[in-house]
């Protein structure tokens, strides 16, 4: 990793003295482990990684040592690193272990979404180029006119846009496939993405999409999977690269 402190060094905390008088030591440390905490979720630090230092750390994050080891402290007690005398602090992180309550879409980083959808939406469409009867198709086209209805109005783009890749799911007729897309249109309508939203729907790239959407649905409507196949991983190929764009923005 080239410089891993510029991910989590944010605003410094400066005053060493301030580390003595209890309380405001007890909010600097959390501050600290709110940010190796998002350092080692977000993979700055992977799995096994060794921590800098107590020093280094308290130098790079512009705080006391005795600060740095109170967080240490709170990591390990969250399972997060394990502490080895004479070795150093190693990070113990596998990925995410939720609640039974925790929203999922907190977690999941644009890119990941787009990930997910690649691992599930061809498969679906093929699935959908198979399975999908005429009633199915019909209630499609009417999502898609709906969708192409919509002009450059990016809310009524975005909620016809879901329908469109949710009726995909249901097309595939694979009830375990419906309730993973229904899972993924969740965290697509999450509020985090109503940046990447005003960002990336131009006027052009909604017009540029609903030519896309169309291919998709003509190659179901002649019952050619592979065609349904290609289209959609070039409409995600799309989807990633523009997001990539809006990210660099």
């Amino acid at each position: 990793m080239s410089d891993p402190f510029e991910a989590i060094a944010g605003e410094r905390e400066t005053s060493g003295a301030s580390d003595d008088l209890g309380l405001t030591a007890s909010r600097s440390a959390n501050s600290i482990v709110n940010r190796l905490k998002n350092a080692i979720e977000t993979g700055v630090f992977s799995d096994g990684d060794q921590l800098p230092p107590e020093r280094q750390l308290a130098i790079s994050l512009g705080t006391a040592r005795s600060t740095i080891r109170k967080a240490l402290d709170q990591l390990e007690a969250r399972g997060l690193v394990v502490r080895r005398v004479g070795s150093g602090t190693f990070v113990n992180y596998a990925g995410p272990i939720l609640a039974p309550d925790a929203d999922v879409a907190d977690l999941i980083s644009p890119m990941q979404l787009i990930e997910a959808r690649f691992a599930v939406e061809p498969s679906m469409t093929r699935l959908a180029a198979i399975h999908a009867n005429r009633r199915d198709l019909d209630s499609f086209e009417a999502v898609l006119q709906s969708i192409e209805a919509c002009g450059a109005d990016q809310d009524q783009f975005t909620h016809w846009d879901m329908e469109f890749h949710l009726q995909l799911a249901r097309c595939s007729r694979n009830p375990l496939l419906l309730k993973v897309y229904q899972q993924i249109n969740s965290v697509r309508a999450n509020a985090q993405w109503s940046r990447m939203k005003r960002v990336i729907l131009t006027p052009a790239k909604i017009a540029a999409y609903n030519v896309q959407h169309r291919e998709i649905f003509d190659a179901l409507s002649h019952r050619d999977s592979q065609g349904a196949v290609d289209a959609i991983t070039a409409h995600l190929e799309t989807a990633r690269q523009d997001l990539i764009g809006a990210e660099a923005a």
